[in-house]
């Protein structure tokens, strides 16, 4: 495995194993290599690997040089010397299938997914372990993004009468602890602290009389959290799934998003964003079924003007409008193959080049990807490309259907009501028919049938005004009365509402809560005419 060795003047400061396709280096505490510095831009350089061979390419207004010479893209090799900002960096490459044997910092993790299901989710956290002074022994575990340490108001309370309130900061970010100047001194193996500085396994941490390493340990939890951004639910099942959400917030690799339709995956989605390190950049979302093949290249990666017939302007892809932010993939189990070929070429290397141009450019996205397919299933059928599965599933989700969490209706209900008006209200009588319907179309479902029942009947939403469209299976306890399919269910409701309209698929959008195009795109996939 080919490696960078970083130096600062003749001190080596770390050996940096390259693992994935494109590693970036700059300022930002969200580049897989942070260096300070203020000769060092956020995204300095990436240094990307195709076919075995790798080449740095140049992203700052500072520059770099390989060799010596001032360069913007070059191909390395083994002992070229890149410089940037006051770093001296060494590309190793792989000798002989061995990877390099000199010292390595051991991986920095906060909180890293080991394991993710329905009952626990397992996780690897780092702590911040007092070796010297007052508060030896004593153990801080980083549960945050960002913590302050000092004495009786931070997050991080010491002792030691030398530690100050906001003496300084720890934030962790992509798996790194880094140590941010605060009111007080803070040395790292006695270097003052000036600028956001990573902290590794091997270093010491000296703030006052205390000495401090990060240490690393695996806990198991059972999550409790009743809400997650605009999804709630009290019920195991949801409650395991805001677990792993929260979970895979803190990361930034690739999600997918598994789930019927109607459970929330948008909503999940714009969750995982929010309570993520990017809540404060772009959030796009695409419904990939709903793009023409033929414009696919178009919406994602933009065009040039003149690219094609209608290209009377320049356009900015999708890619580009979420750069530093999220990128939501609806219904990606539909694209097709072409457009997967092209979406996991991007995945892969990160260049992102519109229709009609020759500049490659990268745009710092994380992608969240969702479908209510079993793209297992579709792997194995020829109809979904296994190397953009295994690169989309990185982080996994799934959403439990309403029919296995009942318990969450009373909740459910009470939420719609109150939108609906202060006064709305289900009847007992009324919640025990709704605890009896399964739900082909969850909580998108649950949301249209008490919209229509307050419409109709007013305030009051009892047993006879609610109205089901009784397609697929239903319930009573816990048994299933009437077999069906959901796609039977979801074209004989679509078509009952179109009906219901007189065919206006704007108004059956409306009432069924669903883009005008991505209904359009459910009428096409059920054969509705």
């Amino acid at each position: 495995m080919a490696s960078l060795l970083f130096y600062r003047g003749e001190e080596k400061l770390i050996e940096y194993r390259l693992q994935s396709t494109r590693t970036s280096i700059g300022r930002a505490d969200t580049c897989d290599v942070a260096l300070p510095g203020e000769s060092i831009s956020r995204t300095h350089c990436f240094v990307v690997q195709r076919e075995g061979a790798f080449e740095v390419i140049d992203r700052s207004r500072h520059g770099i040089s390989v060799g010596g010479q001032p360069v913007k893209r070059v191909a390395l090799t083994d002992g070229d010397e890149i410089g940037l900002g006051g770093y001296r960096v060494v590309f190793r490459a792989e000798r002989n299938g061995v990877p390099p044997t000199a010292e390595s910092v051991p991986d920095r993790a906060f909180e890293v997914v080991v394991d993710a299901g329905v009952d626990a989710v397992v996780v690897e956290r780092v702590s911040l372990t007092v070796c010297s002074g007052p508060d030896e022994g004593s153990r801080k575990v980083l549960k945050k993004s960002r913590v302050s340490v000092g004495r009786r108001t931070c997050d991080l309370r010491f002792k030691d009468a030398s530690i100050i309130e906001e003496h300084c900061f720890v934030r962790v970010a992509r798996g790194r602890v880094m140590i941010e100047p605060g009111r007080g001194a803070a040395f790292i193996d006695g270097h003052r602290v000036r600028t956001i500085t990573p902290l590794y396994a091997d270093e010491v941490l000296t703030l006052g009389n205390c000495e401090i390493r990060v240490e690393r340990a695996q806990d198991e939890e059972i999550p409790f959290a009743k809400t997650f951004g605009s999804m709630v639910g009290e019920s195991k099942q949801i409650i395991a799934a805001f677990g792993v959400l929260r979970r895979v917030a803190a990361h930034h690799f690739a999600v997918l998003i598994t789930g019927e339709s109607g459970t929330g995956k948008e909503l999940a989605a714009r969750g995982v964003h929010e309570h993520g390190m990017r809540s404060g950049r772009p959030f796009v979302a695409i419904n990939c079924g709903a793009i023409a093949a033929s414009l696919f290249e178009s919406e994602l990666f933009g065009h040039e003007k003149g690219a094609f017939t209608d290209a009377s302007v320049r356009k900015e892809g999708a890619f580009h409008a979420a750069d530093g932010g999220t990128l939501f993939l609806d219904e990606v189990g539909e694209l097709p193959e072409n457009a997967q070929a092209k979406l996991l070429r991007v995945l892969e290397s990160g260049e992102v080049r519109r229709v009609g141009s020759s500049t490659v450019e990268y745009p710092d996205v994380r992608v969240i990807a969702a479908t209510n397919r079993d793209l297992s299933e579709a792997v194995r059928a020829g109809q979904f490309r296994e190397d953009l599965f295994f690169r989309l599933n990185v982080l996994s989700v799934d959403l439990p259907p309403l029919r296995d969490r009942l318990d969450d209706l009373p909740l459910l209900c009470g939420i719609v009501c109150k939108a609906l008006h202060p006064e709305a209200h289900v009847t007992d009588d009324a919640l025990s028919a709704l605890a009896a319907h399964a739900w082909p179309g969850n909580v998108r479902e649950l949301r249209n049938v008490l919209t229509r029942a307050y419409v109709m009947g007013g305030r009051r939403i009892d047993r006879r005004s609610l109205e089901f469209h009784r397609l697929g299976p239903t319930r009573s306890g816990d048994a299933l009365l009437v077999a069906g399919t959901l796609r039977d269910a979801e074209h004989a409701y679509i078509s009952r509402i179109l009906e219901k309209h007189n065919g206006n698929r704007s108004a059956t959008a409306r009432e069924l809560g669903l883009a005008r195009s991505t209904l359009h795109y459910k009428m096409n996939k059920l054969g509705i005419r």
